[in-house]
């Protein structure tokens, strides 16, 4: 008999210290990492506008950073144009610097984007050009025309507009003068001002309408280059 009263004891000793009495807590929910993209690479050399006396052309640019430490590449393109539309190179490169060998006498535009080891980019940099110098060159050519406004697809809600860009050439003393295309089509092929020295324009709009505009720029040695076609609407 006292041995049945020390079973029942004990077991219900065991009974009060296993049941339900457990420290079980809700397990640790750990969020899931974020991927960040790079920063933007700063361009560094050549600088912008630069006349380069050798075919084979150094480029530098700042290193990016990754929040995540990720390993970055570094892709460069160079093209013929500022839109990109004739890339001639493009590189993928670990560190913040490479070469490439191109056309002399020729007017070239480069960016780069930083891509971290997840295949996240970063936007890509600001454009830079540059000239490369020929044998025994006279004049160089113009570089593109670069937009002022109205920025690209954007709208307008006036009944005029003014047209507005920039240009420059790497010999400093030449004369620039632009005829300026506007119109409907694309490209635009009415020339509404020829030969001006001036840097703007302006339109009269109609409205629902879907503009394109265009500038060729002129030096006073013979020398020209044919902008991008820029568009613009109206509500």
């Amino acid at each position: 008999m006292k041995n049945f009263i020390y079973l029942s004891i004990i077991g219900f000793l065991f009974a009060a210290c296993g049941g339900g009495g457990g420290d079980d807590s809700d397990p640790v929910v750990v969020p899931p990492i974020v991927n960040i993209a790079p920063t933007v690479p700063a361009l560094t050399a050549p600088a912008d506008g630069k006349l380069c006396l050798d075919k084979i052309i150094a480029f530098q640019w700042a290193l990016s950073t990754d929040e995540n430490k990720d390993n970055i590449t570094y892709q460069i393109q160079i093209a013929k144009d500022n839109s990109f539309s004739q890339i001639v190179k493009t590189l993928e490169v670990t560190t913040n610097s490479t070469s490439a060998e191109l056309e002399k006498n020729t007017a070239y535009y480069w960016r780069v984007k930083a891509t971290d080891s997840k295949g996240l980019s970063s936007n890509y940099t600001a454009t830079y050009k540059f000239y490369t110098t020929g044998d025994a060159v006279v004049n160089h050519l113009p570089f593109s025309p670069e937009l002022v406004q109205p920025s690209i697809n954007s709208v307008s809600n006036t009944t005029t507009a003014t047209l507005k860009w920039t240009a420059t050439d790497v010999d400093t003393k030449d004369v620039l003068t632009y005829d300026v295309y506007f119109g409907k089509t694309n490209p635009p092929t009415a020339k509404v001002s020829e030969n001006t020295s001036a840097i703007s324009f302006d339109v009269t709009l109609e409205p629902t309408t879907q503009y394109f505009w265009q500038i060729v720029v002129k030096d006073n040695k013979g020398g020209e280059t044919v902008g991008q076609v820029w568009k613009f609407k109206t509500n």
